[in-house]
């Protein structure tokens, strides 16, 4: 089962100083049919302007997945951890038995977009803590990159649940496949360009797509297409 997402049917919030896509239920958004995907709970695509701070915020079990689509990405926390990641990056933040962050605009001048997405532990109150990696454009290109699972895996980072981030660049004319194990599923997100094709499922720029009970897919670009996708268990 493949079901698309048009980018006009997932929520929009512009706070001013910040512009957001929030595609399951988050914040006021609320609505029963998207309150999370197998193992994942949010998924958001976020852009700050210049300068703009998230002020600091607590969470506790989530394990907080960030991946920098354009700019600069600066972290603060509570728990040792911080820095400046450059777009391409990826970050785990173990949210566990609670710790405050802060997701900031590392530029004065240039607008800066990421992805933050949730998914539940497999266990409560674990130690709160960071892990963070930056990935070149070559690293992501014609191929899905692993860049964060829950067990090393070349060189991805850890997280402590059953979920994936897969990063790509797609060239117009090239095509990756995907495997999924049994009981698990993929959200596809076009972060810009395409369209791309999923067993017959068009995706432009802004577009997602559920993806579930499908052994394997292929995923073919007619135009250069940067995606991102997340692969979670579905069922207990």
């Amino acid at each position: 089962m493949i079901r698309v997402r048009p980018a006009d049917s997932i929520y929009h919030k512009n706070g001013g100083w910040f512009d957001a896509r929030w595609h399951f239920s988050f914040d006021e958004f609320r609505d029963e049919n998207w309150m999370g995907f197998g193992t994942m709970r949010v998924f958001n695509d976020d852009r700050l302007e210049p300068g703009a701070i998230w002020p600091m915020h607590p969470h506790r079990n989530v394990e907080g997945l960030t991946y920098v689509v354009e700019g600069t990405f600066r972290h603060q926390d509570n728990v040792g951890g911080g820095g400046v990641l450059p777009a391409g990056s990826v970050q785990r933040m173990t949210l566990g038995s609670g710790a405050y962050h802060s997701e900031q605009n590392g530029s004065e001048t240039e607008p800066m977009r990421f992805i933050q997405v949730w998914i539940m532990p497999r266990e409560k109150d674990l130690p709160p803590g960071v892990e963070q990696k930056a990935f070149t454009v070559a690293d992501r290109t014609n191929l899905l990159l692993r860049a964060i699972a829950p067990e090393r895996d070349g060189g991805s980072i850890l997280v402590h649940g059953d979920g994936s981030m897969y990063i790509c660049r797609l060239e117009a004319g090239n095509s990756v496949d995907h495997a999924f194990q049994p009981n698990y599923g993929g959200y596809l997100y076009a972060l810009d360009g395409g369209p791309v094709t999923v067993k017959g499922s068009a995706l432009s720029s802004g577009d997602a797509a559920v993806i579930a009970d499908e052994g394997e897919i292929t995923i073919e670009a007619a135009k250069t297409a940067e995606l991102i996708m997340i692969e979670v268990r579905l069922r207990a």
